[in-house]
């Protein structure tokens, strides 16, 4: 059966022109209007204040970032995406309770068995930020099946002759150990790869048969950084490296901040460049992407412009108020795998590694919102099926697996699961009621 999407989409035929978002906004309330108006009424009023900038107010996104000089040059705090390590903005206020050792206590439970392939908890994944182990958090008796924590979870440090000490909440457990399948990533800063070469080739030889995500939003200036030139580079080497060090392994492309016309011309140049520089085909194990819904304009709030593309200011005008709209990420997927089957790619999986809500609860994503937008998510992604777009084995779903965002980052909270202390919130419980009913 085939996907329905808002009229005019399909239309596009892989044209790829830019529409106008769509005027429809789920949950949208008088107390919604009424932050928003509150919002606004607050920039109109830093504009007249000569002491104030405009800057103040901008939001950006999202996740860890993997090099400090890749961030932006912004004067307020909101407006950086990632504090700097040892900062005063890192920093908690209630630190966590800490072992003797000085290493953070990890959570005492019995995991559950790993998941089935293709079964709902086999989908859904969980970000666990700072590159910190699962074991911190209280899990309920039913949670994500897989994770990841932006890098390879310190195994390399671990486990291969480093004298760096890792504390416990920094190694990554066995996957049994978890109940959950990891994921490792590794990052790609400015085209260089995180850990190097030699250090990646001696934690691939660790962990025979995984899935390797190379790099996080190279699309992002305070992400990883680089232009398609520089990403295609170190995907090259990474992909080489994790063949030869394992020939089992899987390896997926870096997911980019969200899918949209500019963001798939800057794909379209690393796919050339890729045959362009090596004289064969980008190989690709596993498509991925990220799946939020931000807006794409130079030195604003959102995800700014892809670096390597400085004739381009500005592309979706995504707005707040957009943010959870379900109909926009469908939007997404479907230009994804049309991207896909355009460039032979279609019976290839599609991860969707980062998704969520990053807007704070004041703007109008109460916790209600988001667990809506959460649950609904998790069920578009399960229905969303095609068969002259999806994955045959599959049974043509778009979509194999995603990663909501996240367990916890003081950053961007509005999302999280746990508390500080690694108490399940309520979203973690709505998470956990919603996969007993799909998997007794």
């Amino acid at each position: 059966m085939g996907v329905s999407f808002p009229v005019g989409w399909r239309a596009m035929g892989g044209a790829f022109t830019r529409p106008r978002p769509t005027p429809h906004v789920p949950h949208w309330t008088w107390t919604r209007w009424r932050s928003s108006i509150l919002v606004a009424a607050l920039a109109i009023a830093a504009l007249l204040l000569s002491a104030c900038s405009v800057e103040q107010f901008l939001l950006p996104t999202s996740t860890p970032s993997a090099v400090q000089d890749s961030q932006p040059q912004r004067t307020s705090d909101p407006l950086v995406p990632t504090p700097v390590p040892g900062s005063e903005a890192e920093q908690n206020e209630d630190e966590p309770e800490l072992s003797e050792a000085g290493a953070v206590k990890l959570a005492d439970f019995t995991p559950a068995a790993l998941a089935e392939p293709y079964s709902t908890r086999w989908r859904v994944g969980v970000g666990v930020p700072d590159g910190k182990s699962p074991l911190i958090y209280a899990w309920p008796d039913s949670y994500p099946g897989w994770y990841l924590n932006w890098s390879v979870g310190h195994l390399a440090t671990g486990n291969s002759g480093s004298p760096v000490d890792v504390a416990p909440d920094l190694v990554v457990p066995p996957d049994d150990e978890a109940g959950m399948a990891f994921a490792p990533m590794v990052r790609t800063p400015r085209g260089k790869l995180t850990p190097d070469a030699d250090l990646l080739a001696a934690t691939v030889a660790q962990l025979p048969g995984r899935t390797w995500l190379i790099g996080n939003e190279p699309d992002v200036r305070w992400q990883d950084n680089a232009t398609p030139e520089e990403y295609a580079r170190a995907y090259h080497l990474a992909y080489t490296t994790i063949k030869e060090a394992d020939p089992t392994a899987q390896v997926a492309i870096a997911g980019l901040s969200q899918i949209t016309p500019l963001r798939l011309e800057y794909l379209d140049r690393v796919w050339d460049f890729y045959r362009e520089e090596y004289g064969e085909e980008m190989p690709v194990d596993v498509w991925n992407m990220h799946a939020f819904v931000l807006q794409e304009k130079a030195d604003d709030w959102g995800v700014d412009i892809p670096p390597g593309m400085p004739e381009v200011t500005h592309g979706m005008q995504w707005q707040i108020e957009e943010h959870d709209d379900l109909e926009l990420v469908a939007f997404q997927v479907e230009l994804m795998r049309r991207w896909m089957r355009e460039h032979g790619q279609q019976q290839k999986p599609l991860w969707i590694t980062e998704y969520g809500i990053l807007m704070p609860e004041s703007y109008g994503f109460y916790p209600g919102v988001v667990t809506t937008f959460m649950l609904d998510s998790f069920d578009l992604f399960e229905k969303l099926r095609d068969p002259e777009l999806g994955f045959a084995e599959d049974e043509d779903r778009l979509v194999q697996r995603w990663v909501w965002f996240s367990a916890g980052y003081d950053l961007y909270p509005t999302g999280d699961l746990f508390t500080r202390d690694g108490a399940p919130k309520q979203l973690m419980l709505a998470l956990a009621a919603y996969l007993d009913t799909r998997d007794p």
